[in-house]
């Protein structure tokens, strides 16, 4: 079971409301029909992950041009090994990689939880 912050989750359903418009296409044309269940805004330990998928125990975040600066950088690193120490794996991906190569973007995510759901299965 993923412990969470309780005070965390009236801020995870405002971001639901106001997914930004990456995550919108990302979610709406392909993680929400997506034969493995994802959910959106999770709250997860001390933080709201943009996409959780339980069955490969994978996370997806989507960075702006804010993450790749010095503190976004800094900060998203020691997030994502909390979140390994967990036991769970993060792949970013850019919100310029959703705007030009949204089918390699879903492709991908695909090939991560069929890796990781059979890795988990196996093990």
């Amino acid at each position: 079971m993923i412990v969470y912050k309780k005070e965390n989750i009236p801020l995870a359903k405002i971001l639901r409301k106001n997914m930004t418009a990456q995550e919108r296409k990302l979610w709406y044309d392909f993680l929400r029909s997506h034969p493995v269940r994802f959910q959106r805004q999770k709250a997860i330990g001390e933080y709201i992950v943009d996409f959780y998928c339980a069955k490969a125990k994978l996370v997806i975040e989507i960075d702006g041009s804010q993450h790749y600066e010095t503190n976004g950088e800094k900060s998203d690193e020691e997030r994502t090994t909390i979140l390994n120490k967990l036991g769970i794996r993060v792949v970013r991906i850019s919100n310029s990689d959703i705007n030009k190569n949204f089918h390699g973007v879903c492709e991908y995510i695909d090939s991560c939880v069929k890796k990781y759901n059979l890795t988990k299965t196996e093990g």
